[in-house]
């Protein structure tokens, strides 16, 4: 039924998890754990209408109780529950391993220990090598060498131009300058912030050994090389490599030969205009959103590697203000191209995209101009406006945090500094109005890679508790990290093989699994949907029995399936924001934490 990775030594870990038939109640735990001083909660669920009054935290070697506490208020039903409660046990701090019982319901078991998120973003960084295009050093060989052939560009199309490299973005092996340039940022954020959190066990190829830099680091340049081939003159700028033509059945990546040009995959140039070679085409109205994300990753990416490589990081420099300057030419959302199928990622947002561009090149320059315009971008977007939302379409609005408000924040004198953190206060109480409602705390909408925005609005929380000193959403935040471990509905981490021990994605829709049987360490899947977004996806087929079967619902499914590319398919950019909240989860609990 369920889908365990044990160890011979932890094998009595997890056996007090019970998925049989007859099971009426559940208790949903973070697999990782929790830390001793933090926020421990546990959500017990039941599809009978009964109540529990109060549960017991159990010693999981000895079996003696604990810890005993109220259940508390009960918050109904939600998805396939009747009643719900939150098992809050975050005053008991002493470390062990534990489980948790509320009337006839048992949790598995967890740890409560000040290692407990030690390494995981280290091991998130496994799927990123993985996703590399050019030289893949998972598969040790290269793929996708003769990339690609214009399109859109001022140059006659069908000329050619080097850029292979860079990651895929999914199973699939499109790839884009947006989602890359923010998982590059996110990745190299990661590193300034959080740089004791990272450890040097890979060389700049991926392949294993140690070269003085940490792995985060080397991943970071990775995708900003390939930045630097998409943006290879001032004026020209690319926005993704292949398109839908892509999905032609599941394949390992190699050199693709569909697209009418020998080995050579198209590649779109930034034009600000809609685009589409065959019956779809996007909504494009600029490139700021783009060259935005460009000019943010080439800025930060210039500070951090100043002083180990002073050619690269001036290279950089510049490019990050020739990227402005080309955002500043086109405003308005530059979307990504579709072909033979109605999807592709829909941004229709920018001006966050330029605030965080303007305010890293006041970091560089310290020109007040960059930081007048920093501030101006801020007032037109204050609120990333999913937040609060119920829906949105397909990356509507990307990426699905500002994280100009984050660097604004750092950088500006009262009272602007307390008008930028109210922006980011202001979004969160959207989301915590519809959290409170339900056991589980969930105000983020179940659109296509809701695990994506859950991700982002776990950040945000922690930046905004990090500069505002306020901790009012600090269980909220919580709640946000606990679900992507394994405190849903599911019972299920939903990043593959995280942790060993626990109920993690088994069967994803990724061709490295399906075809390769290659595990897809730290990949991060999209997660739950609406069921309503579900019943109306094409191409979707289940293969096997759904082991979840008994917690969908009209509000969410989530299927452990490859035939579900909705909810279960990794992506590289969710991951690299994961990267970031594990590193920031594992820097708090070390007191390495920077901010």
């Amino acid at each position: 039924m369920r889908k365990f990775l044990f160890f011979f030594s932890i094998i009595l870990f997890c056996t007090s998890f019970n998925n049989n038939e007859n099971t009426k109640a559940w208790i949903r735990i973070n697999w990782l754990g929790y830390k001793p001083g933090g926020i421990k909660v546990a959500v017990w669920c039941s599809k009978d209408l009964i109540s529990i009054k109060d549960f017991q935290l159990i010693n999981a070697v000895t079996n003696k109780v604990v810890f005993t506490a109220s259940a508390g208020k009960s918050f109904g039903s939600y998805g396939p529950f009747i009643q719900t409660c939150r098992l809050n046990f975050s005053l008991f701090k002493k470390p062990g391993r534990y489980y948790l019982k509320a009337g006839n319901a048992k949790s598995p078991e967890f740890k409560i220990e000040n290692d407990v998120y030690k390494d995981a973003a280290d091991f998130c960084l496994r799927y990123m090598r993985q996703q590399r295009s050019g030289f893949n050093s998972f598969l040790k060989d290269s793929c996708h060498t003769h990339d690609g052939y214009t399109m859109y560009g001022p140059m006659s199309d069908s000329t050619h131009i080097n850029v292979s490299g860079g990651w895929h973005d999914a199973t699939d092996y499109l790839q884009y300058s947006a989602t890359s340039a923010n998982a590059t940022y996110h990745l190299l954020a990661a590193y300034r912030d959080f740089p004791n959190v990272f450890t040097d066990t890979h060389k700049a190829n991926g392949l294993d050994g140690s070269n003085g830099i940490a792995d985060v680091l080397d991943e970071a340049k990775w995708g900003l090389n390939w930045l630097l081939k998409m943006n290879p003159r001032d004026d020209w700028m690319f926005n993704q490599i292949a398109d839908d033509r892509d999905h032609q059945g599941m394949r390992l990546p190699k050199e693709d030969s569909f697209y009418g040009k020998g080995f050579e995959r198209p590649v779109y140039f930034c034009t600000g205009e809609p685009q589409g070679l065959e019956k779809y085409k996007n909504r494009a109205t600029g490139v700021a959103s783009t060259a935005g994300k460009f000019s943010s990753a080439f800025a930060l990416g210039s500070i951090l590697f100043r002083s180990s490589n002073k050619s690269f990081s001036d290279t950089l420099q510049y490019k990050s203000f020739v990227a402005y300057q080309f955002g500043l030419s086109k405003p308005g959302a530059c979307q990504t191209a579709p072909c033979r199928s109605p999807y592709f990622y829909e941004e229709d947002n920018w001006v966050d995209d330029m605030e965080l561009a303007a305010i890293n090149l006041f970091t560089i320059t310290r020109n007040k101009q960059y930081l007048t315009a920093a501030i101006s971008y801020a007032n037109e977007e204050k609120i990333t406006p999913w937040l609060g939302a119920d829906t949105a379409r397909h990356y509507q609005w990307y990426p699905f945090i500002n994280i100009g408000h984050f660097e604004l924040a750092k950088n500006v004198k009262e009272p602007q500094r307390k008008q930028i953190i109210t922006y980011y206060k202001q979004g969160i109480e959207k989301v915590w109005q519809k959290a409170k409602q339900n056991g589980f705390y969930r105000g983020v909408p179940f659109i296509w890679c809701s695990n994506n925005l859950t991700a982002s609005f776990a950040i945000q929380c922690y930046w905004y508790r990090k500069i505002s000193g306020d901790t009012s959403y600090k269980e909220l935040e919580q709640a946000c990290f606990d679900w992507l471990l394994g405190c849903n509905p599911w019972g299920t981490s939903m990043v593959y093989g995280l942790p060993s021990w626990g109920d993690t994605p088994n069967d994803p829709h990724s061709s490295f699994t399906h075809i390769g049987n290659y595990p897809i360490d730290g990949g991060l899947v999209d997660g739950p949907v609406y069921g309503s977004i579900y019943n109306n996806l094409l191409g979707i087929t289940l293969y096997s029995d759904d082991e979840y079967a008994p917690f969908q619902s009209k509000l969410a499914v989530y299927h452990d399936d490859y035939g579900d590319y909705s909810t279960n398919e990794p992506t590289m950019d969710g991951t690299a924001s994961l990267i970031y909240l594990l590193a920031a989860e594992e820097a708090e609990l070390n007191n390495f934490d920077t901010q």
